[in-house]
């Protein structure tokens, strides 16, 4: 099983005051396959249909067609979805905090790419390139972007929750994510990655059938535990990505204009990433709430595997690294 690597090093530091926005071209975007318009057509179709599907559940159905069952299997969906990101794309595929045995890797890759946030690899090498230049020209997806002035921290802040995704700035894969492109068991989910989207509205469809007996119970559970389910967790990543780097606190170093923070009202929802500022601080650590009364999810599932010898090598803080960090 290939290792799996670790944050990428820093780049030469730019001329960049932390302050000012940034250059308007960071330097020429890997080419698209296909026309731009597909793709900001499909980009618009993922983002936005959950959201709209979600307005239309409530407008409809509100007081009429919500079942218990549709609350069982959003909760349900969610939590696998959201581990297969924050512990599967996230914490083992990008950062190496941990070694997974194989058909774990490949489990939790398959069920991020059902979050319906992009393929596995995409992901992966985005936010590796985020790290390595957070908050500065190159970060795909900083609220500083227009500048720390009232009108440019609005701006960013869109910018950083939704419309980074919008913008022709694609990132390599061979440059950020050269380790995956190398395995097979992962290029194969990253090829799946329409046909997991497919699945992911697919299960509470026939789930809901299922247990309801009628197609109009597999509709309502597509609308809540399909859409509405992928609508709440795309907005609580995109959280991190704004929120977590505007408001909040900062008790660890981090790089130079990094600003990433702790937001504890996001922990629960983003099983444990929104303790965002001790990630940053050390991106290969396992655990993300090191502090009394964090709460992480995510770390929690991953003790559970080592328990049950399906993860390895975990990158468990220990106290004197944890304090080598604080400000």
């Amino acid at each position: 099983m290939p290792t799996t690597a670790q944050s990428p090093p820093s780049p030469p530091p730019q001329a960049y005051d932390g302050t000012s926005p940034f250059p308007r071209d960071d330097g020429p975007a890997p080419p698209r396959g296909g026309g731009e318009r597909l793709f900001v057509t499909v980009t618009a179709l993922i983002v936005v249909l959950p959201f709209v599907a979600l307005g239309l559940a409530g407008w409809l159905l509100w007081g009429r067609l919500i079942h218990p069952a549709d609350i069982v299997l959003a909760a349900v969906l969610y939590t696998i979805t959201c581990l297969g990101v924050t512990v599967g794309f996230h914490r083992g595929l990008t950062h190496g905090g941990y070694r997974a045995v194989r058909p774990v890797r490949i489990a939790l890759a398959v069920a991020g790419s059902m979050s319906f946030q992009g393929d596995v690899i995409g992901w992966v090498a985005t936010h590796r390139r985020h790290h390595a230049f957070t908050d500065r020209p190159g970060d795909p997806h900083s609220p500083y972007r227009y500048g720390t002035h009232l009108r440019g921290q609005l701006r960013g802040l869109l910018h950083a929750h939704v419309g980074w995704l919008f913008r022709n700035d694609a990132t390599s894969a061979e440059r950020y994510a050269p380790d995956l492109l190398a395995d097979r068991d992962i290029t194969a989910v990253s090829r799946a990655f329409p046909a997991l989207c497919f699945l992911t509205l697919a299960l509470p469809f026939g789930l809901g059938w299922a247990i309801g007996g009628t197609w109009l119970y597999g509709v309502t559970a597509l609308l809540w535990a399909g859409l509405g389910r992928i609508a709440l967790l795309h907005h609580v990543t995109w959280s991190v990505n704004s929120l977590c780097h505007l408001i909040g606190d900062r008790p660890f170093r981090t790089r130079r204009h990094d600003r990433a923070t702790n937001l504890w009202p996001l922990a629960l929802l983003s099983f444990g990433e929104s303790w965002h500022n001790l990630h940053h601080a050390d991106p290969t650590s396992a655990r993300h709430g090191v502090d009394r009364g964090q709460i992480d999810p995510s770390a929690a599932f991953i003790r559970l595997m080592e328990h049950l010898g399906w993860v390895s090598e975990v990158r468990w803080p220990t106290p004197t690294r944890i304090e080598s960090r604080r400000t």
